[in-house]
């Protein structure tokens, strides 16, 4: 249980057991629950979406954006824009890529990707609210955070002494296949079409955002994983809201 905690703490705000004398295996461990602690996130979100339903559809989204930001600390959210920002401003240098996700500030481009995220998910939400598509509020969280451990899988991780570095050091590979094999088997018996569709898209997505991380910096850093789960996130919700 203690990995459990550990993911809920990385992962949220959620209040969450204090994990005392945490060692480097037991971060590694924490990314098997990542799915689980995403299924939690849009367990709340399909929540707060019920007591929302005679709410417009604008209040409810703009309250749901708000949520989720709130309940994930906006954790994610600072490496989508650090991304951004290495992704233009590193001219396809991988050393100066690497640097830029490493400074602290927040450039133009950084700021342009969240607010275009935001906008994105908020309009796709106000879809969902109208509809009552509360199922893709469950399916986004969990699909973004079963890619992390498919991501440090099949990903080097190439920050020394980074965030990400126990978690890439002490992933039980075998475990995280067979929990990604588990959710990607699973999703589609459980929730039908709309699901599979929102998993393809996931898979694009992910496959599309591994080959840019490969091919700029020769893999995986907290902050990509980060952009990772934010733009997976975004896209399943879009494609829920159009299928």
């Amino acid at each position: 249980m203690r990995a459990f905690f550990i993911a809920v703490q990385f992962l949220t705000r959620l209040p969450a057991p204090a994990a005392h004398d945490v060692n480097e295996r037991q971060v590694g461990y924490s990314l098997l629950f990542y799915p689980l602690v995403g299924l939690i996130i849009g367990a709340l979100l399909a929540a707060l979406h019920w007591l929302l339903l005679d709410t417009s559809a604008t209040l409810a989204a703009a309250l749901l954006v708000a949520t989720w930001i709130l309940i994930t600390g906006g954790l994610h959210l600072d490496g989508l824009a650090d991304s951004a920002d290495a992704w233009v401003g590193g001219l396809r240098n991988r050393e100066r890529t690497l640097a830029i996700m490493k400074d602290p500030c927040c450039g133009p481009m950084g700021v342009v990707a969240l607010v275009v995220v935001l906008i994105v998910k908020f309009a796709a939400l106000q879809t969902l609210s109208t509809t009552g598509d509360w199922i893709a509020l469950l399916i986004a969280p969990l699909l973004a955070r079963t890619a992390l451990p498919a991501l440090f899988v099949t990903t080097p991780y190439v920050r020394a002494n980074g965030l990400g570095s126990p978690l890439a050091a002490h992933l039980p590979r075998h475990g995280a296949i067979a929990v990604v094999g588990l959710v990607v088997l699973a999703l589609p018996l459980l929730t039908g079409v709309h699901g599979l569709w929102m998993l393809l898209s996931a898979l694009v997505a992910f496959s599309v955002l591994r080959t840019m991380m490969i091919k700029r910096i020769g893999g995986t850093t907290g902050d990509t994983a980060g952009a990772l789960v934010e733009l997976l996130e975004t896209s399943t919700l879009v494609v829920a809201s159009v299928a």
